[in-house]
């Protein structure tokens, strides 16, 4: 098995076109697909939801020499490397990274989805909506109390770190995985009726006016509100590729 065989295999769950549409249609900037290759035989693939030190030292425990990531190893243009920065890490140890970013936040069965069915959605109306999948949704939930919503949340998602606003029942939620929360998120779900945001890394201001709005905001960390997607989507990703094991690295410390 090549590394083309892998790109081919997250391709077929999260396909990469989907980012390049997204970043066209929505003015958004992404850098996905194969960030490193460092050629060979693909002995066995580790999925992380971040290109880490501690990735990078789980997949040589595990015989890995791919590194299956969210989150871009590069995001933007970069003028030089130091020995602490986990991509020459990586390149130094014969690991190969692939980043499935937007088109796996966007994809059918990706991380944005997969928190609203998290979160008990369904049926929901897409803010960004693509040729197939889309960012961002809004959907009733059974109705229940704001601190019950947020218990399940604790124990669906294995966190105990949700930031809570608000005191309003829980009847329609909009939710937003990662970073989510700015001006036209925040717009979205007033329009839609929504009286609570579920999202991570919220500013203050953005807080302030849904407070102002009435409605509640309940922020988790960033990495458990895409972990739980980001997990199943491994999962997926053993039953696409047979010739080499697939593992998943969870890093406890962020969730």
């Amino acid at each position: 098995m090549q590394l083309k065989n892998v790109y081919e295999a997250v391709d077929a769950l999260a396909p990469f076109r989907l980012s390049k549409e997204y970043c066209e249609r929505y003015g958004f900037h992404d850098n996905s697909g194969v960030i490193l290759d460092c050629g060979g035989e693909v002995r066995g693939v580790l999925c992380s939801l971040d290109l880490s030190a501690r990735a990078v030292e789980e997949a040589k425990r595990a015989g890995a020499n791919v590194i299956v990531t969210h989150h871009p190893a590069i995001f933007y243009p970069v003028a030089s490397f130091t020995a602490e920065e986990p991509v020459l890490q990586a390149a130094m140890a014969g690991i190969s990274v692939i980043s499935a970013h937007l088109n796996l936040d966007a994809a059918q069965g990706g991380i944005d989805e997969e928190l609203m069915l998290g979160l008990g959605g369904g049926a929901c109306e897409v803010m960004h909506a693509l040729s197939e999948g889309g960012y961002g949704r809004v959907y009733d939930v059974p109705e229940e109390t704001l601190s019950a919503f947020t218990a399940r949340i604790k124990a669906r998602f294995a966190t105990e770190r949700v930031t809570v606003y608000g005191d309003r029942p829980v009847r329609r939620v909009a939710s937003f995985c990662g970073a989510g929360l700015d001006e036209s998120t925040v717009a979205f779900a007033k329009s839609r009726g929504a009286d609570t945001v579920v999202s991570s890394d919220g500013k203050h201001h953005l807080i302030a006016a849904l407070a102002e709005a009435g409605m509640n905001a309940v922020l988790l960390t960033h990495y458990a509100a895409e972990v739980y997607g980001f997990v199943r989507f491994a999962e997926n990703l053993k039953q696409k590729i047979k010739g080499a094991p697939v593992s998943v690295f969870v890093d406890e410390r962020l969730m």
